[in-house]
């Protein structure tokens, strides 16, 4: 289980490879995503809290990449943060998030990514429930819902 010093040790010396890469042309990725995908993903924009009705879904099932398709959370690890975004606590593989600081890092702000394909997701937090303590606060449209296989 992921910890907030794990994280910070992943943003400052170094995330673990990805099982592999995928990359595009801003041409494709243009093509491929919405505007709003694409600003969110792409450009790391955040959407408007409270905007996605993702939020409130509590249902079985397992989020995804928009982007690549790789899987990111489970919905076991879901929870209300209260924030107007998709909160988790873990993903559900170490090596499916990337972290990088956001801004100076005395302010310690951890960008999160897909790390197949550097999509921006959202920022991970420390103040979430035990036993983690991680919130991972994402962008609705950065996720994609597939049901639990």
């Amino acid at each position: 289980m992921l910890q907030w010093t794990d994280i910070l040790n992943l943003a400052r010396n170094g995330n673990p490879a990805p099982a592999n890469k995928v990359a595009h042309t801003d041409a494709e990725w243009r093509q491929l995503l919405s505007p709003e995908q694409y600003h969110v993903t792409r450009q790391a924009g955040t959407e408007r809290a409270f905007s996605s009705a993702m939020c409130s879904l509590f249902e079985p099932g397992l989020y995804s990449c928009v982007c690549c398709g790789t899987l990111l959370f489970d919905s076991n690890e879901k929870f209300e943060s209260g924030t107007g975004w998709p909160s988790f606590t873990q993903p559900v593989d170490p090596a499916a998030v990337a972290y990088h600081f956001d801004g100076p890092a005395i302010f310690q702000r951890v960008e999160t990514v897909c790390n197949t394909c550097d999509a921006h997701l959202g920022h991970v937090f420390p103040d979430g429930p035990p036993p983690s303590g991680l919130r991972y606060c994402m962008n609705a449209v950065a996720l994609k819902k597939a049901a639990k296989p």
